[in-house]
């Protein structure tokens, strides 16, 4: 397979290893079927939050917030236009730090919405605020060098 891209899915944590070429076809989780790259934004649990920052090729922008966080709550909409309009670029995601403090204690999250942006096993960038859709994709592509 030329130019493979690897993917962890956000539904059940299986790797997916796919021809590159195939991004923008909408590819599904060999195991559990769903949608790898849909311009949806998941929901993560520690788990596959840390096999996906260390394993995907594609950028992952993260956003650290709870549910009683108003700027989380009002950035929300804007998170998932991004993800559509970055979508088969890039893939955005979620984790809830009051159900999971010790993930935000381990990426050093000190405010929220935080957005954490990963690429091939590393932290790239961060941004803090919650921010309109057109300042996360512009933060996304300014920073990683998505396929």
């Amino acid at each position: 397979m030329s130019d493979a891209v690897k993917l962890v899915c956000h539904a059940c944590g299986q790797t997916n290893r796919f021809a590159a070429e195939k991004l923008a076809e909408s590819p599904k989780c060999g195991v559990c079927g769903a949608a790898l790259v849909d311009g949806r934004v998941s929901a993560l649990d520690p788990a596959v939050l840390e096999k996906s920052t260390k394993t995907d090729d594609l950028p992952l922008l993260v956003d650290f917030w709870a549910p009683w966080c108003g700027p989380c709550r009002q950035m929300a909409p804007e998170f998932q236009k991004a993800a559509r309009a970055l979508a088969p670029r890039a893939r955005l995601a979620k984790i809830d730090t009051q159900d999971h403090p010790s993930v935000a204690q381990k990426h050093g999250i000190r405010g929220i919405p935080a957005l954490v942006l990963f690429h091939r096993g590393r932290e790239v960038a961060r941004l803090a605020g919650a921010r309109p859709a057109s300042e996360i994709e512009a933060f996304v592509k300014g920073a990683a060098k998505p396929r």
